[in-house]
């Protein structure tokens, strides 16, 4: 039997197929104890499947419209209105038209009612779609009803619902509408209640937009609603607005506008107890769907009656602790300039290591977090935390948590417990060694012993490479284990203290340049082509592959349509291959273990898929000359010379010139001796990583050969430990993949707040403008000089397409990026601070840099010519 019309008592959540999501959700509403909800049914998607299987022309242009992309509007308006005019025209089977009529007959067919499009992609909790269908008020009568359904059916094939679909990539073929029939509501005043407040994301504060009239006043945007935040039962602000126009339904059927007498239009909308009720009220519903709502309500003599609820899509997930207690939480995604998602199996590698220096992590929308409420509830930890170093990484998560900090009721209600100064006996005991460790270094300032650990912890990787072959269940995941505390020790702390001697040189340089010559950013040119930066080194030497590659022109042919699985058996078979190949392999031999993303262990490395080095390797031999690694590394090797001996003979010339000169020259010395080697450890991490999961792959591709997993890539959705357990026992349940896939593709969608708290607020640091010319894109700036030029947006590296000369522009930058670096003039990034490492490479290739500039790849475009001042930090659009 066909289901054309369903009553909302006769639908709930399973039904969504043939209600769509707005229906289901009426269903669902109409159940919850003490909400009211006019009375309604839904003409079902069978009712629609049926309408379009009758009209020939359909599926053709739906095909037609299936190849369109979202930048072809002009034939995506012309298609969509003819879909939109044969449905219109296709009478409603007399079967269908039974079963809206006998509904009708029950709710009375002389009522007003809504007509609502309900989509199947619609109200989602994953997706809202709101406003994408039409919705019709007001309508009377069995033939005007009948007349709108069709209206709603052909609203599926709008423009904007079609490139809607187009940009959340949804299927135009898999999305079916059914159409809601409701009782009118008449009411004196309508709005939206968000049950988290949409502007803070705070989940305890219920947010109410309120007008006069029915809520398409307020939805469309004719009038400005009152707006009230209710927390806990407590009204802590309102904004009256000024309200001149409303809609109101007319006796006859349809809307119209009308003016609001002058001495009603600053009136506030609902009384306090209405809006406390309104909260309640929402708090329930809330309460019943299990997430956050954005609820449509209206008031009508009195009574309060709900027309729609469906989740707030746009809500950034709260880390799940449940100790009653607030927390206050700092991504660690942005100090690791990697603001992606990164899936469950690469998310749990994260706390092994950063659990041994003190931190607390928590997982939020596959992105990793630091709970920093210890740290912030101490008096004397807060002003180490805060005030020392977390600028250097990012500016705005320290402004934010200063924002915090003046919060003082706040605080007190933050848990107390071990800091991150607190680390654990044997980590301070291996810091103090490292302290201990840097001043023999400084004081020997030996040039040749950043090689000599460099060898030693690549002999450690093989070593380990070796000893990992062969291990596999509960033997390999112990390994990785232990190795990894090993790794800790060997690339971290044994380490530390020569990160203290480059930074304590820098330091020591920047301030007293300012202090004796009056000269700002000297670092950033005395820092070019310094020794040991295996980042800069990585970006240089794929010019010299580039410089093998140029002169082959068949091997340039075949990297048109290179494929990764036979790369280099077909490329040895051209002539030039072998050359090339031997180059490339030697070049992935000491870099094949990077990619963009790499501190998620299950990205694609280099290694994995060498045609990723394609573009970089192509852009190259379009932006440069034969010889240009040599060339560049010597004229920026002879310019942070002459600018040391300059630096040195000013000094000189000052009272105790003498001896300030000869410590000058040191710390110049000890500044280029070491400092590179800040790139390493994060390099070295990497080679452990890819040993790591060369090892996890053949697990993986052991139990596809078990049949325990369908994909060997599916062990990315799991955590370390399930993967352990999966490993040992051979079981698995399937629909844990399914859904941590449906999850990720969710997250990866929503930007991750810098700092946020338990509740969900996200807390934002303000920069100060006070000396930023008007209209500027404010940033950090990390690398001094001023550069103009063409902005690149760029938000995949594999996508780059870069041309001498021009600015970078993106999201973030890792290691990975290095190679585009020889190729640009300047830097803008929406992550980062000083020490992070796009700034640090900028500097060493002389670029001027502005990085944590808030959407900059939203607020330029492609090709604008835009300035950097990488000295005072801001960007200026030219064009």
């Amino acid at each position: 039997m066909n289901s054309y019309v369903l009553g909302f008592q006769e639908i709930d959540k399973t039904k969504l197929a043939m209600v769509g999501g707005k229906g289901a959700n009426l269903g669902e509403l109409s159940r919850i104890d003490g909400i009211r909800v006019p009375e309604g049914f839904c003409v079902t998607t069978e009712a629609y499947q049926r309408i379009i299987g009758q009209i020939p022309e359909f599926h053709a242009l739906l095909e037609q419209l299936s190849l369109l992309k979202v930048e072809d509007r002009e034939r995506i308006r012309e298609i969509s209105g003819q879909i939109r005019s044969v449905i219109e025209g296709t009478a409603i089977a007399r079967d269908i038209e039974e079963a809206v009529t006998s509904h009708l007959t029950k709710l009375g067919e002389n009522n007003a009612y809504a007509v609502r499009s309900s989509a199947t992609a619609e109200d989602l909790p994953t997706a809202s779609f709101a406003g994408q269908q039409d919705t019709y008020l007001n309508i009377i009568g069995k033939a005007a009803i009948l007349k709108h359904i069709s209206k709603c059916w052909a609203s599926l094939f709008t423009d904007r619902a079609v490139i809607y679909r187009m940009q959340n990539g949804f299927d135009h073929n898999k999305v079916q509408l059914s159409a809601v029939i409701q009782k009118m509501v008449f009411p004196e005043a309508a709005g939206i209640l968000f049950t988290a407040d949409p502007i803070t994301s705070h989940r305890k504060v219920v947010s109410i937009d309120a007008s006069f009239g029915l809520g398409e006043a307020l939805v469309s945007g004719l009038v400005d609603a009152d707006i009230y935040k209710v927390q806990e039962g407590k009204i802590v602000s309102k904004k009256i607005s000024t309200k001149r126009l409303a809609i109101y339904a007319l006796k006859e059927g349809g809307t119209k506008e009308q003016q609001i007498e002058p001495d009603q239009q600053n009136t506030q909308t609902l009384t306090d107890e209405q809006i406390l009720q309104l909260e309640k009220t929402g708090r329930r519903i809330e309460a019943y769907f299990g997430r956050p709502q954005d609820i449509e309500w209206c008031l009508s003599e009195g009574q309060l009656y709900i027309v729609q609820s469906r989740p707030i899509t746009t809500l950034y997930p709260v880390p799940h602790v449940n100790d009653g207690k607030n927390h206050v939480y700092m991504s660690l995604s942005h100090q690791q300039m990697m603001t992606d998602v990164i899936t469950p199996l690469g998310l749990s590698f994260f706390p092994i290591w950063l659990s041994k220096l003190g931190a607390s992590t928590v997982e939020a929308g596959d992105r990793m977090y630091v709970d920093v409420s210890y740290d912030l509830a101490s008096p004397v930890a807060r002003k180490i935390f805060v005030k020392n170093g977390l600028g250097s990484v990012d500016m705005l998560i320290q402004k934010a948590l200063e924002n915090v900090l003046n919060r003082k009721e706040y605080l007190k209600s933050l848990p107390r417990g071990k800091t991150t100064l607190g680390l654990s006996g044997g980590t301070i005991g291996q810091m103090v060694s490292g302290l201990l460790q840097a001043i023999k270094i400084y004081r020997e300032n030996d040039a040749d012993l950043i090689q000599k650990m460099i060898a030693k912890n690549d002999a450690l990787t093989q070593d380990v490479a070796q000893r990992i072959n062969g291990k596999s269940g509960d033997d390999l995941f112990d390994f990785i284990l232990q190795d990894m505390d090993e790794a800790f020790k060997t690339i971290v702390l044994a380490n530390y203290g020569v990160g203290i001697v480059g930074f304590y040189a820098s330091s020591w340089l920047s301030k007293n340049m300012k202090k004796w010559l009056d000269e700002e950013n000297v670092t950033d040119v005395l820092s070019q082509a310094v020794s040991n930066n295996v980042t800069t080194e990585m970006g240089l030497e794929l010019l010299d592959v580039a410089d093998v590659v140029r002169q082959y022109p068949a091997v340039l042919d075949y990297f048109q349509h290179a494929e990764d699985e036979t790369f280099f058996a077909e490329l040895e078979k051209l002539e030039g291959g072998k050359a090339v190949g031997d180059c490339m392999r030697n070049y992935l031999r000491k870099y094949g273990v990077r990619c963009p993303g790499e501190i998620d262990i299950t990205r694609t490395r280099w290694a994995e898929k060498p045609t990723l080095l394609i573009p970089m390797i192509i852009n190259n031999i379009k932006n440069f000359a034969p010889g240009s690694h040599q060339r560049i590394s010597e004229q920026k090797r002879l310019e942070a010379e002459q600018k040391g001996q300059e630096l040195i003979s000013r000094v000189k010339r000052l009272p105790s010139g003498k001896r300030k000169a000869k410590k000058t020259k040191k710390m110049i010395s000890v500044l280029r001796n070491f400092v590179g080697f800040r790139e390493y450890p994060k390099y070295a991490m990497m080679q452990r990583f890819y040993v790591y999961k060369q090892a996890l792959k053949k697990e993986a591709a052991l139990l596809v050969q078990k049949r325990v997993l369908q994909e060997p890539e599916d062990i990315y959705y799991l955590t370390f430990e399930e993967l352990r357990k999966v490993a040992s026992t051979y079981q698995l349940d399937d629909s844990i993949i399914t859904q941590r896939k449906g999850e990720y593709e969710v997250f990866e969608k929503l930007t991750p707040p810098r700092v946020m708290t338990s509740d969900g607020e996200v807390i934002t640091g303000e920069y100060d403008t006070s000396e930023i010319p008007s209209g500027a894109l404010i940033g950090v700036p990390v690398s001094s000089g001023t550069i103009e030029g063409r902005a690149r947006i760029v938000l995949k590296l594999e996508e780059a397409d870069i041309e001498e000369g021009d600015i970078l522009v993106t999201a973030f930058t890792d290691p990975s990026w290095t190679a585009l670096f020889v190729s640009i003039k300047g830097l803008v990034t929406e992550v980062g601070g000083m020490m992070t490492h796009g700034s640090v490479v900028a500097r060493e290739y002389g670029l001027p840099a502005v990085v944590s500039v808030e959407n900059a790849t939203r607020l330029m475009k492609d090709g604008q010519r835009i300035r950097v001042n990488g000295t005072k930090g801001y960007v200026e659009i030219l064009e």
